[in-house]
Parts: C-alpha cells; structure tokens; sequence
C-alpha cells in the first residue's frame, strides 16, 4: 500500500516525488516496511516528511514534540532535520513503536528520540508539570483524532511563541465536506477546524498535502 496526497492526481504525484523527494535509505526501507501493515494508513506520505523536515530546517528547531510515533517515520524525519536536536515521540503501542526503534538505531539517531509509552495527554501534562512550557520548537499531532483539541491545547503551551504546530489528517479523506457522512471522527475534524478558523492564538494555513496538512504559528 502506497500512502500519498490523495486531492493529487497519481501522475503529478509520482513527478512530484521524482524531482522532489530527498529521503534517506532508512527512511526508504521504513516505509516499504510499514507499507506492508494491515495499518499501513496510519502512515505519513512521504511527501508530508519532507514539509515537515523543510519546517523544522527553515525555522531552525532543536527540541521537536511527535504526537502519534507508530512505526517511526516522522520522528526519524524530525531527527534526521536537526542534527543536534532531539525529538519527544508519544505513543500507546510498544509493538508499532518496537519498528520504531529499529530504525532509528539504524540511522543513528536513537539516542536523541525520546519515546514515551503511554496515553499522549498524560505525557504532554507531565512536560508540563516539568517546566517545559515554551520549550520546544515544532509540534506534530497525528494521533487519536477526537482528542486532537486537548492535543492543540497542551502544544499551544509547551511550544514557545513562533514555533510551529503541523497539525495531519485535516481534510480526512475529503469526508469532512460530505454532509451525508455524520460519524464522530468526521465531525471531530469539522469541530476542529472550524474552531481553528476562529483561533487567533495561531496563524494557520491548510494544505492538501498527504491527508490534509494545517500548519499553525503560535502567536
């Protein structure tokens, strides 16, 4: 299964990615492993790592929040963009987050990922009863989706003001504009993003990029 931008017409797709992409061979090996999941839609285009990676360069992050590890890519992308950074990566599941740890031993960035185990608010509230307010660079949510206001919230606290907040699956297979599909993800992204139109603690900007990507500056 090959996860990609999906509003892109599968030609200009495959172009993009051939005069665009730049992806290190364990990112590469990473993908085709997870592609071959039963969950391998929980994955992140490999065109949304390379935003990612381009964000976390242009702004020159050193301290990277990843909400929602799985098999490890967007952690290791985050990594691979800040040679001197380091990355706190979130997840329930020790068997997703075990081919995480593999590759990233494999592209020699092991030790600047922290992974914790456990629910996601509860490791985001423990930052902050640490004093890690305002202290990271950039923040991905790709989690447990009804949850993704609380996500907002914690991240609004513990990223300082500039950083940036890349927030996936936004237009959630294009279901958010079918008024007949009323199932409780679907209005969860409806009640999100219009509560993010209205948010003037952020600035934001919504791509079509692998599902849906927005993008928030905090203020």
């Amino acid at each position: 299964m090959t996860v990609r931008s999906i509003f892109v017409p599968e030609a200009i797709h495959d172009y993009m990615l051939g005069v665009s992409l730049r992806e290190s061979p364990v990112q590469a090996a990473l993908r085709a492993e997870t592609a071959a999941l039963p969950e391998a839609h929980y994955q992140i285009a490999p065109e949304e790592g390379q935003l990612l990676a381009f964000l976390i360069e242009t702004i020159g992050a050193r301290r990277t929040l990843d909400i929602g590890t799985f098999t490890g890519y967007s952690a290791l992308t985050a990594a691979l963009a800040m040679p001197q950074g380091r990355v706190v990566s979130l997840d329930v599941s020790e068997a997703f987050t075990a081919m995480a740890r593999r590759a990233w031993a494999a592209a020699g960035v092991a030790e600047r990922i922290d992974l914790r185990i456990g629910p996601a608010l509860d490791s985001l509230d423990a930052l902050l009863a640490a004093g890690e307010a305002e202290g990271f660079d950039f923040a991905f949510i790709d989690a447990d989706k009804e949850n993704y206001g609380a996500y907002l919230d914690r991240c609004l606290a513990l990223v300082r003001r500039g950083g940036l907040i890349a927030v996936d699956n936004t237009l959630w297979r294009g279901r958010v504009v079918d008024p007949a599909d009323r199932k409780p993800k679907t209005e969860a992204f409806r009640a999100f993003n219009a509560a993010l139109h209205r948010d003037e603690r952020v600035a934001l900007c919504l791509l079509p990029v692998g599902d849906g990507v927005t993008l928030l500056r905090r203020r």
